[in-house]
């Protein structure tokens, strides 16, 4: 790879550092060069996934690069944004991918003239061999100081993303609605199918039951949207059998029950929303 491109060094590669590294690597629009995890094994196999860069075994190992992305766990940010700043490193672009922090966590490296972002991609990286196969279309936060901003939308719509700009002062909501639209769906999928165990539904007809009943719905929810594809006694206002389902679903478990009560106001709402 030509040493003309920008270089990347990576602070922790996990599903998302190890997707974006593998990517940029393949696109051959930026140089992976260093790669620090918490050990010497982790961060070899990152290297080895992502087909470019060296195994570094300690921050100070560290070589000076055109960017930094800081691909650790969102608690240890700060943290690795601290200790960077005590290596004397000249300063660069400094990015990290969490999509509830702000790029002031990285405010150690831009207090000594670091230009510093986030860049958060909504998209499920459980697995970054899956990742990077479903990785072009996704839309990417961008948010921090503008001219980081500035330089990373190129990057990554060279990956097949689409970047939108986000204000610092909506990631919370921002990312809650990730959340929602993605973290809660194994979520409600894993209680739907607690109650059915518990109802006495056969084990064996689960699997099929899961890949028909999530497949029609997502089929319904493309094609008609959230108010259309909603269907169900809240969104028939059945308030008797929404009361007594409730009732039962709360005997079972009180932290389900609670849920129940609280997406079924939701689902009375959207409804009488479509009705407007």
């Amino acid at each position: 790879m030509s040493a003309l491109l920008p270089t990347l060094n990576l602070v922790g590669a996990g599903r998302v550092g190890k997707t974006l590294g593998r990517l940029w690597q393949q696109a051959g629009v930026l140089q992976i060069q260093d790669v620090l995890t918490t050990s010497a094994a982790s961060a070899q196999a990152a290297v080895d996934f992502i087909g470019a860069g060296h195994a570094i075994a300690s921050p100070a190992q560290m070589r000076p690069a055109s960017l930094w992305l800081l691909a650790v766990p969102d608690r240890q940010i700060a943290a690795s944004a601290q200790t960077l700043a005590t290596l004397g490193l000249p300063p660069a672009l400094a990015f990290h991918a969490s999509g509830a922090l702000a790029a002031t966590e990285l405010a150690p490296l831009r207090a000594q003239g670091w230009s510093c972002a986030s860049a958060h991609c909504i998209l499920s990286f459980a697995d970054p061999a899956t990742a990077q196969q479903q990785f072009r279309g996704t839309v990417c936060a961008l948010e921090g100081d503008a001219a980081a901003a500035q330089r990373l939308e190129p990057l990554l719509t060279a990956l097949g993303a689409q970047c939108f700009a986000l204000a610092t002062e909506h990631k919370l909501i921002y990312h809650a609605a990730a959340v929602w639209a993605t973290n809660f769906l194994p979520v409600l999928q894993a209680q739907a199918e607690a109650l059915w165990r518990h109802s006495g539904l056969p084990a064996e007809l689960l699997p099929g039951l899961r890949e028909r009943l999530l497949h029609h719905a997502v089929d319904n929810l493309l094609a008609l949207g959230p108010a259309g594809a909603l269907t169900g006694p809240a969104a028939r206002g059945d308030t008797a059998l929404v009361e007594r389902q409730g009732q039962a679903v709360q005997a079972f478990d009180a932290d389900a029950g609670a849920a129940y009560a609280a997406l079924s106001a939701m689902a009375a709402r959207l409804a009488r929303d479509r009705q407007l």
